[in-house]
């Protein structure tokens, strides 16, 4: 029998929003303890300089095992 961990970091996948991703968290036996949001950012060149732009961001839930 392989043994799950007590805690799971699951993504919110491009094409899936978030109740699919709690979905699948529940199907997996973990329960959302923690929602995680890091920004994504994208470098753009305007006018002849480097800028940092934010571009989008990227939702991390924890889970726990039940």
């Amino acid at each position: 029998m392989i043994k799950k961990p007590k805690k799971q970091k699951f993504f919110v996948e491009e094409n899936e929003t978030i109740n699919d991703c709690l979905k699948r968290i529940e199907e997996e036996g973990y329960i959302p303890v923690r929602r995680i949001e890091e920004p994504i950012f994208k470098e753009v060149v305007e006018n002849g300089k480097i800028e940092v732009v934010p571009y989008g961001r990227k939702i991390v839930f924890e889970g726990k095992l039940v």
